[in-house]
């Protein structure tokens, strides 16, 4: 507790503002206190908080193995409702940011005291199985889309944030660069320096991070409050769908879905009959009695199909007799 204090004293003294007037203001604050509420929050973000804090020697600051790991079992046991608070909250002043910032301890699990080739810094976690799958988690999930209202995949802002929470505690793990209130930039620890020839693609990776539309956008509507109805846990694929293919009935009640079938039939029969009816039992001949045998009702999309209702529509003698004239004289 009197860490913690220490912490928020530090922020408030740092950038001039005014702590009793932050301290209203301040979501990243509630969202703490609301952690500490939580049994399982509490005790997982202490451990990491004093594992990240706690310095090796006079050249090496911290663990970052043992920090990596810590933050990695908060981010993955503690759930969403505490830990976006926490990293996704809004800012109105630079001492909330700055907690916003210091959320994972970045002198330990984030900073360095150089920065690596990002190109490079990519290749080392995509060696470790898990940190590659993350990765391509983000890129998924947090791609620029520029075919969606809000610039995510599917309108997904759930999806970007779980994999942009997910990379944290490993190689790639990424941060606030600045404890700006308004404009968010995140970013992993590289730079672009030293890439040759390779600098193009460096650049279009680290932007994946630094200006990636659905990223920012998806950071904002958490914190604003404004991503309940645009981030469904579950992605709706309506929009993207195959268009279902329906098997049509023979006989459909609406007569405007069977003008093809109707068409089809009424072109059977005319075939059927200018052939002299040569094949009795074909297939053909059955659904020339079909049409023949089925009424319309006048002003109605609506069929009457044999033997279904008191008004049968059937075969008159003289249909009978004029079938076995014309068979007498198929023969």
């Amino acid at each position: 507790m009197i860490l913690a204090n220490a912490f928020c004293l530090f922020f408030f003294l740092g950038t001039g503002a005014d702590p009793v007037v932050s301290a209203k203001n301040n979501h990243c604050l509630d969202a703490a206190k609301a952690c500490n509420l939580n049994d399982n929050c509490k005790k997982l973000r202490s451990s990491y908080i004093s594992i990240c804090n706690r310095e090796m020697s006079s050249t090496e600051r911290c663990n970052r193995r043992k920090c990596h790991k810590a933050l990695r079992q908060f981010f993955d046991r503690v759930p969403s409702e505490y830990t976006y608070r926490m990293l996704f909250c809004s800012c109105q002043d630079q001492a909330c940011a700055e907690r916003r910032r210091q959320t994972i301890v970045p002198s330990c699990s984030y900073e360095d005291k150089e920065k690596p080739n990002c190109l490079n810094l990519r290749g080392v976690c995509r060696t470790d199985h898990l940190c590659r799958s993350r990765l391509a988690d983000f890129h998924t999930n947090c791609r620029a889309s520029y075919q969606t209202l809000t610039s995510c995949p599917a309108d997904n802002y759930q999806a970007c944030l779980g994999s942009y929470a997910g990379m944290i505690g490993f190689d790639m793990t990424p941060n606030y660069v600045d404890s700006s209130p308004t404009g968010i930039v995140v970013s992993p620890w590289c730079s672009c320096h030293g890439s040759g020839n390779m600098e193009e693609e460096c650049e279009k990776f680290l932007k994946d991070f630094t200006e990636n539309p659905c990223l920012r956008n998806a950071i904002q509507a958490f914190g604003n409050g404004t991503d309940v109805n645009l981030s469904p846990k579950n992605p709706s694929f309506q929009a993207t769908q195959a268009p279902r293919v329906e098997k049509i009935p023979s006989l459909p009640d609406d007569l405007s879905d069977s003008t093809g079938l109707g068409t089809s039939v009424i072109t059977t029969c005319t075939s059927v009959q200018e052939q002299g009816l040569k094949a009795n039992n074909s297939k053909e001949l059955s659904m020339c009695f079909t049409e023949l045998t089925t009424n319309i009702i006048p002003g109605s999309n609506k069929v009457i199909k044999p033997n279904s209702g008191p008004r049968r529509a059937r075969p008159t003698a003289a249909l009978t007799a004029l079938s076995l004239l014309m068979l007498k004289l198929a023969l």
